[in-house]
């Protein structure tokens, strides 16, 4: 063999011989065009084989011919070959050449996965073209009909079996004689994939097979489209019915779970023969509110619904809840909304709507809670403005819902607004009604009362932090609200009750008046105290930071004292108490004094007119006088006001609440920001209940400027939270102490973060002093606390409303004198108040300084030369972190 080749070269024949490499460039040049041309061939015959074979309904059967390499065929290789010679055009079309093109893509597929490891060896590559070279076009026809076979579909290729004898192996497809187009027509792409059936339906035509089938599919159980979900559907699932053994809403297992109700333990035994569908299941507070109430909330919580389900009194459904400010009353009524509007022990909501009816003033407050403490959970409805027709229809949608689902099963209204639109609430039933601020219902005879006492609601909670304000009737008609006939008609507690207790407490009560008295007082309160809950704000020692009170008494300027003096000497309004009885002059002469002690800016307009008591007083004022102008130095309380604010304003960080009883002290306030170009706001009665949300909301907001909120104590002082201050001033005192609690409350509540600091101004020696020691009196006494000046007559002696228009101008404080207080010589306190006093004891036990060195307060401390003769103060706890 090697002689041969050097014979080769030496004769020029080798492949290095000019004639041989252009022999071999031309034969690669042809097998390259000879490729391209079979697979352009081959996608031209893909494209038109899968449009013949849409045209075509149903392929044409063919039969098949056997190709083999036996040398009986010589013919075969010459036809094939004169086919491939061809150059017309047409041929490109030819199904042939198309399969002959795909048979040469699958084998290069198929060559293509060794590639890898035979391209490194050259002797491979030798093989394999030599093995490409020498396979012929038979064995290409050969390998193209067998893929062709396996591209079939089943059913096609059992209709070409039939009839067929031979093996899988062996059989083709019958070529027959006919036109091209027939080929065509008979073409299938192995890339065309049959069709899946899309059902199971079964072809026919009989209506019972069809209605079986239909049946049939109809049948079929619901499974949740979720892999492998296995959780709870709640009651929110429809065409579900849970089977087995009820299932509490809330794993009452888990760590820090509130559970209100648990179901009596039975036996197994027992579990085997009762009924499942009536067996009671655990109720458990949502975890998402559970986690956030405090254990006094917690306990609350229970209580709530122990009586609102009947469980503390029989038949009875109500209760009242009495924490003091501070405590989270609204989240605990929340709380048990929430519980109440989603389980039960018989596994189903226990109502379906609440009430809650508040004052206007709350009533976006109430709202702005639920969805704090709810999230999404439920969508309330607050009625807060708008036309009596939107109104209505807004009701009208709310009680004519029912079911296990309500859209909006809270509706927040105000007491206003329930009242004029009673009707509408008549027509329908309520699952419970919370009225906060429930202290306004003390009066059975007015009509609010009257309107929410027919509503038709079983259960009935009144929020109030100063239920006991008058007399024990108005005390009785509270508890009657919430749990009717539980102390009888209105004439049987009075005979039961009232009478013996009054006359116990009576100063010439015989020894066994007072026992009977005594008898009766502790019956009464075993019975109320089963509907009752109480707790006072110590408990909020624990959450809160420090609040220092203090009760500042301030010295009359020389105007104030010429003044007071000739009205009491013009006025005489201690003649006109001869009778017995107060007149109506009486109580204008009280109200006159109260805005003196103010600022003598109140009471311009009457000395202009000459009214009695102030005839002449235009002769005290300094000249040119002018109401435009606030000026602060007329006026004792004022004065140390001014130097507060100026204080706070240059030496802290904080804001400030003022907070009076009269608007026109609420002017005074805006003269002097103006004038001090302090930034305020001001809410009054003039504002919406809209306007005041978004007021509040903005000032507690840390990055917001202003800096004094002016708050009237009738229009926003109850329920408001303003904890983007941490100040408060009451510059004037309120009959009732509860009004006068439920302003001061506004700072020192949940979210406060800063030492909150209380300032009380009183005018030393006036009738301001008077009635703070008529408050610290009646809070001992809680069923004789005056809480209007029409009512003074009724707890007022004679002699102690011939008190009320003095002036002691030699004291520094006229209630330190009246204590008689131990602790103090000359003034001076020698001796702490006792170690577990606090802001709700009585005055006597707070530290008295009648100097500004024993003051803990910086702000008060530089304003004490202004005006202030005395200071009460006391903290409401020992802060271990220190005063912030």
């Amino acid at each position: 063999m090697t002689g041969e080749v050097d014979q080769d070269r030496k004769d020029g024949k080798g492949w290095r011989c000019p004639e041989n490499c252009m022999a071999a460039l031309a034969r690669c040049h042809l097998r390259n065009w000879k490729v391209m041309l079979l697979v352009f061939v081959c996608f031209l015959g893909l494209v038109d084989g899968h449009f013949l074979q849409e045209d075509t309904e149903e392929p044409r059967p063919s039969k098949l011919r056997t190709f083999s390499n036996h040398p009986e065929r010589p013919g075969l290789q010459k036809d094939l070959d004169e086919k491939q010679s061809r150059a017309s055009w047409t041929g490109l079309h030819d199904p042939s050449l198309a399969e002959e093109g795909e048979g040469h893509r699958i084998r290069w597929q198929r060559s293509s996965t060794n590639t890898s490891s035979s391209r490194k060896s050259p002797k491979n590559r030798k093989e394999r073209r030599n093995r490409t070279r020498g396979r012929s076009s038979q064995d290409c026809r050969l390998e193209r009909k067998e893929m062709k076979r396996r591209s079939l579909a089943p059913s096609q290729v059992a209709k070409r079996k039939q009839g067929a004898d031979s093996d899988d192996e062996d059989w083709e497809p019958e070529i027959t004689s006919q036109s091209k187009r027939d080929c065509r027509d008979n073409y299938i792409s192995p890339f065309r994939k049959p069709l899946t059936p899309l059902t199971n339906r079964p072809v026919c035509t009989d209506g019972n097979e069809h209605e079986a089938f239909i049946r049939k599919i109809l049948s079929k159980p619901f499974k949740i489209p979720i892999p492998n979900y296995t959780g709870s559907l709640g009651l929110r699932a429809l065409g579900l019915r849970r089977a087995g053994v009820r299932k509490a809403l809330h794993d009452p297992f888990e760590d820090g779970a509130l559970v209100l109700y648990e179901p009596p333990a039975i036996s197994a035994h027992e579990l085997i023969k009762a009924d499942k569908e009536k067996l009671q299941v655990h109720v458990v507070v949502d975890p998402v509110l559970s986690k956030v109430l405090r254990p006094h909330q917690r306990e609350g919580v229970k209580f709530l619904w122990d009586c609102v389900t009947g469980r503390r009194i029989e038949n009875s459904y109500g209760c009242i809840m009495a924490d003091e400010m501070g405590l989270g009353k609204t989240l605990q009524c929340i709380t048990l909304m929430w519980t109440l509007l989603r389980q039960s022990p018989d596994f189903k909501p226990e109502i379906d709507k609440a009430i809650v009816v508040s004052p206007s003033s709350l009533v976006r407050n109430w709202y702005n809670e639920v969805g704090k403490w709810l999230g999404g959970r439920v969508q309330p409805v607050a009625i807060d403005g708008g036309s009596k027709d939107e109104i209505d229809r807004k009701l009208e949608n709310f009680i004519s819902q029912h079911g296990m689902r309500v859209p909006t099963p809270i509706l927040i209204i105000s007491y206003e607004t329930f009242r004029l639109h009673t009707e509408v609430l008549h027509k329908g039933r309520v699952g419970l009604v919370i009225c906060d601020e429930g202290h306004r219902l003390k009066n059975s005879d007015n009509q609010t009362y009257q309107a929410l006492n027919s509503m038709n609601a079983q259960r009935r909670v009144l929020i109030s932090g100063t239920p006991i304000q008058n007399d024990l009737l108005e005390y009785f008609s509270l508890v009657h609200f919430v749990n009717s006939g539980i102390l009888g008609t209105a004439q049987e507690f009075k005979k039961r009750f009232e009478i013996p207790i009054l006359k116990g407490r009576d100063a010439d009560a015989s020894d066994k008046d007072r026992a009977a008295g005594e008898e009766k007082l502790q019956e009464l309160i075993s019975i109320v105290n089963r509907c009752l809950i109480r707790r006072t704000s110590d408990i909020l020692s624990k959450y809160l930071p420090v609040k220092i009170e203090q009760v500042v008494c301030c010295n009359l300027t020389p105007l104030q004292k010429e003044l007071y003096k000739l009205f009491l000497k013009q006025a005489k309004p201690v003649e006109s108490l001869q009778t017995g009885k107060i007149t109506v002059s009486s109580l204008s002469s009280i109200t006159s004094l109260k805005k003196l002690c103010n600022h003598p800016a109140l009471i311009y307009e009457k000395c202009l007119a000459g009214e009695e008591g102030f005839d002449g007083a235009m002769d005290l004022f300094p000249q040119n006088y002018s109401t435009k102008a606030v000026e602060p130095q007329l006026s004792g309380k004022m004065l140390v006001l001014d130097y507060i604010l100026a204080m706070t304003r240059t030496t802290t960080s904080d804001k400030v609440v003022l907070v009076s009883n009269y608007t026109q002290t609420l002017d005074l306030f805006e003269k002097l920001c103006r004038t001090r170009r302090y930034l305020y706001v001001r809410l009054d009665g003039t504002m919406s209940i809209k306007k005041r949300a978004k007021v509040v909301e903005r000032f507690n907001s840390p990055s917001n400027p202003e800096f004094i909120f002016m708050l009237s104590s009738k229009a926003g002082g109850c329920g408001l939270n303003l904890i983007g201050a941490n100040r408060l001033v009451m510059f004037d005192p309120d009959w009732n102490p509860a009004n006068d609690e439920q302003a001061m409350a506004r700072v020192w509540r949940d979210g406060q973060k800063k030492t909150c600091y209380i300032y009380r101004l009183l005018s030393t020696g006036t009738i301001e002093e008077k009635i703070l020691q008529r408050q610290a009196h009646k809070k001992a006494l809680s069923s004789c606390v005056v809480d209007e000046e029409q009512d003074v007559e009724r707890h007022f002696s004679l002699g102690e409303l011939r008190e009320l228009f003095s002036l002691n101008e030699d004291t520094v404080s006229d209630t330190h004198d009246r204590f008689r207080c131990r602790r103090c010589i000359n003034n001076r306190q020698v001796r702490p108040p006792p170690d577990d006093s606090d802001c709700t004891s009585d005055l006597s036990n707070w530290h008295h300084c009648a100097e500004k060195r024993g003051l803990r307060d910086p702000v008060l401390q530089a304003s004490w030369d202004a005006a202030v003769s005395f200071v009460f103060h006391q903290r409401s706890h020992e802060d271990q972190r220190g005063v912030v």
